[in-house]
């Protein structure tokens, strides 16, 4: 088995590892995650079901994950394998809380209501959001992308006005899902604004924070992330920014019992423990992997929380460095600028590649240019309606060298190509 991984499996692996990788938003895993899941994975205990010491470690790391958040103290949750599948259990949580309030939980009355269902996302949502909204139930046609502002963050007052027209036409709208930390550009919905359209008509807010959701430990994001205290719920990945192996998600909730209400379900055979209720109340896994809870205490234990915020802030600062680098650079200009860790530039307007009709392929021609070299990773981006590069800083090994390095490889594309 070493013979075969070491020749057919770790020669070709994603790329992630790389401290010049800056495409998507995986990073590699720390040492500490690394050995946990080697014990986990021998202790072979589901997370499931049963009272055993890695269900317990998983409530007291999710209390511990909403803490760095900034979660109300009431806050519980779940792990989940993702992002994806954790923005799918607050949305179900967030269905069955308004279907509840309504009385309208089963029979005709849960028909008529849900057929009327409504939910509102940002124009820069995660895919994930739109695939869970289906899972749910929720065509397309009423999940509704609210418009974003010039610097990519929700527009409240088209959210207030899209709800209250939905209101007026007889739909339903029960949830809102904002950003914090959105995949292309990094922005950060307005929280306590968002929220206070959610209060006033009566909708669940939850944030997908699977990259950004732990940004108020770093005082120059802390602003942004005024009223995540607030929040019904939140989705965080420690498997991105914390670098815990994959798959490692969390589905935060501030009143827990709302996910318990959505996915509690009893047999003769499974008779849990009510006051410590077993964790597969919380999501639709029973057969749960007990790596998830040791990994993230590891890399916790590890770090610490100043280490967690050092961590981020180290991420901020690179990208802070590349922005300057791109500014400072003749054949390149900025797209974006902040807050996280993810910077969108593109070759300058007045680049010469001698092909007139190079422009709608130029940049994606050069993201699989540095990529086949191999000294640096990269990817493409869509912005205002254009393809350009797109570089996320999320590995802890990664230095300014690297960020050099990568510069260096797109303007050697650049030369070659044109």
């Amino acid at each position: 088995m070493l013979d075969f991984v070491d020749r057919a499996i770790a020669p070709y692996p994603t790329g992630n590892g790389h401290p010049a990788f800056f495409a998507w938003i995986n990073s590699p895993p720390s040492p500490a995650g690394v050995i946990a899941e080697l014990l986990a994975a021998a202790v072979n205990a589901t997370c499931g079901m049963g009272e055993h010491a890695l269900m317990d470690l998983e409530r007291g790391v999710v209390r511990d994950l909403a803490a760095l958040a900034g979660m109300a103290p009431t806050t519980g949750g779940v792990l989940t394998s993702g992002g994806s599948m954790a923005n799918l259990l607050c949305l179900g949580a967030a269905r069955t809380w308004f279907l509840r309030q309504r009385g309208a939980t089963d029979g005709p009355a849960y028909d008529q209501a849900h057929a009327r269902l409504t939910a509102y996302h940002s124009d820069q949502a995660h895919m994930s959001v739109a695939k869970a909204a289906a899972v749910i139930g929720l065509p397309p046609w009423r999940l509704r992308a609210v418009p974003t502002t010039a610097d990519r963050r929700m527009d409240v007052d088209a959210l207030r006005a899209m709800v209250d027209a939905d209101h007026a036409a007889g739909l339903l709208p029960f949830c809102v899902v904002s950003n914090l930390g959105s995949t292309a550009t990094g922005a950060v919905d307005p929280i306590e604004a968002i929220t206070g359209v959610c209060r006033r008509a009566g909708l669940w807010h939850h944030a997908d924070g699977a990259w950004g959701g732990l940004g108020a430990l770093v005082p120059e994001l802390a602003p942004l992330y005024r009223g995540v205290d607030g929040l019904d719920s939140l989705t965080v990945d420690p498997h991105k920014t914390l670098s815990v192996p994959v798959g490692c998600g969390a589905a935060l909730v501030t009143d827990p019992s709302r996910l318990r209400d959505a996915f509690t379900f009893r047999a003769s055979y499974l008779d849990g423990d009510q006051d410590w209720p077993w964790m597969s109340d919380y999501t639709v896994e029973l057969t749960r992997p007990g790596t998830r809870a040791l990994t993230l205490w590891a890399t916790l234990r590890h770090l610490g929380r100043s280490g967690v915020a050092d961590l981020l802030q180290h991420y901020q600062d690179l990208a802070r460095y590349l922005r300057r680098r791109v500014r400072e650079h003749p054949a390149l200009e900025l797209c974006t600028d902040g807050p996280l860790p993810v910077v969108c530039f593109r070759l300058a307007a007045g680049y010469d590649t001698g092909r007139p009709d190079s422009q709608a392929d130029l940049h994606t021609a050069l993201a699989s240019h540095v990529q086949a070299r191999g000294r640096a990773y990269l990817a493409t981006v869509r912005h205002d309606g254009e393809t350009v590069l797109r570089a996320c800083v999320c590995n802890y090994l990664t230095t300014t060298d690297d960020v050099d390095t990568l510069l260096q490889e797109v303007q050697t594309a650049a030369d070659h190509l044109w």
